[in-house]
């Protein structure tokens, strides 16, 4: 039996789902210790359950998720509005840092997929769809570059992809908390944020206003308008970049477009209310990663062979350790960012280096509402994973398939 569930009636559940979530968390001092994000708590739950009845045969259920990408896209732009150059004229060299400590992720999780697959007496693209294509690629590369690695002789190639990706995406929300925590308590780190804007945003709560909530809301949908024409507009002008599977979120124009707006409003000394259009975002966030989790295929990861459990398995550790030891490492340079900072980027960097951005953010969200924000982190997090890692991942693939095709 398939129940067809419609977009209120999904957004309705994603809520509750995601107030049990916080209920759960709050009675539990492990989730709490390890700062593991409420909505993964109850989605994995709820998703659980929907494997259960798929599986016995006894029920299936078809969501509408049209809003599951509207409030993605919502909470990408209130993080381009954190991204004030007066803020930030520090950060970016922490940018291009950042996406090379990403880059050679990719080239290692490449080498292990491939080197691993060999070993186990499988196809060397069989590597790829266990390395960075699903991994730091995430579900749509996965799909793009999946087929081309099956026309190229490795059967299954796709769908395999987008099993490793779902268990990236469950993994990636797992380990960056623990990763960040362990950083935290071996260097005794603590939030060195003193601007202006976290200032503001700690301010007590008699200063959001109605006023002040539609000025947020109304600039918020402004950028998102204005933002939709920018990714179809750059992919019909640089077709030669789009190439391989490679394409642009959807959520990177609407971002850039609140990073205009708000540098313009800080140039005219007409600040922006931020408090309020952080909340806006946090509320998208959880609302978008409930949804996401509680619609998780997990029925895909099923049927997942043995070398590609040991494989995953391997790449996680390998994530772990390389952002314990690498990512906080270097970006913790005093040119670069702060020790915390850099902890708050190893987080995120586990949550994009076996996921996807959002879970990037999410891991980042669960960390600094306890201990404290960090401006640098969510600037440079979502700017090389939602954009920049793509091109460079694209890259690294296409040089490994020429290697081994």
């Amino acid at each position: 039996m398939e129940m067809k569930v419609g977009m209120a009636e999904t957004l309705a559940i994603s809520v509750v789902l995601l107030m049990l979530g916080r209920w759960i968390k709050s009675k539990s001092p492990v989730l709490q210790k390890f700062f593991i994000p409420a909505p993964v708590v109850s989605g994995l739950i709820f998703s659980i359950f929907i494997l259960i009845g798929r599986q016995t045969g006894a029920f299936s259920i078809a969501f509408d998720l049209t809003l599951q990408n509207f409030l993605m896209i919502a909470f990408f732009t209130t993080v381009g509005f954190m991204a004030s150059l007066k803020l930030l004229a520090q950060g970016g060299v922490g940018v291009a840092i950042f996406l090379a400590v990403a880059t050679v992720l990719v080239i290692c999780q490449d080498i292990i997929g491939v080197g691993l697959a060999q070993v186990m007496g499988q196809h060397p693209l069989f590597g790829l769809v266990v390395g960075s294509v699903p991994l730091t690629g995430g579900h749509g590369t996965a799909g793009a570059f999946g087929k081309t690695i099956v026309d190229l002789g490795v059967p299954g190639a796709d769908t395999a992809g987008i099993a490793a990706a779902t268990f990236g995406l469950v993994m990636g929300c797992l380990i960056g908390g623990p990763v960040a925590r362990r950083l935290m308590i071996k260097h005794n780190l603590k939030c060195e944020e003193n601007d202006v804007e976290t200032k503001e945003l700690n301010k007590e709560d008699s200063a959001i206003s109605e006023d002040k909530i539609l000025y947020a809301v109304v600039a918020i949908s402004v950028a998102m308008g204005i933002g939709a024409y920018i990714p179809p507009f750059v992919k019909a002008h640089t077709q030669w970049l789009m190439k391989g599977g490679l394409s642009l979120p959807a959520y990177i124009g609407p971002m850039l477009v609140a990073a205009l707006m708000r540098n313009i409003c800080d140039s005219m000394k007409k600040p922006l209310p931020m408090k309020e259009i952080d909340v806006v975002g946090n509320i998208s966030l959880s609302i978008f990663l409930s949804m996401a989790l509680m619609t998780m295929k997990l029925w895909e990861l099923t049927a997942l062979a043995i070398p590609m459990i040991v494989i995953l398995a391997i790449q996680t550790v390998f994530v772990m350790l390389y952002t314990y030891f690498v990512t906080y490492n270097v970006m913790r340079l005093p040119f670069i960012a702060t020790k915390y900072d850099a902890a708050v980027m190893a987080a995120g960097h586990c949550g994009f280096g076996l996921g996807a951005t959002p879970t990037a953010i999410a891991n980042m969200e669960a960390f600094t509402s306890v201990n404290g924000f960090s401006t640098k982190a969510f600037f440079i997090v979502p700017l090389v994973g939602a954009l920049f890692i793509d091109f460079t991942n694209a890259a690294v693939i296409t040089i490994f398939i020429n290697m081994f095709s």
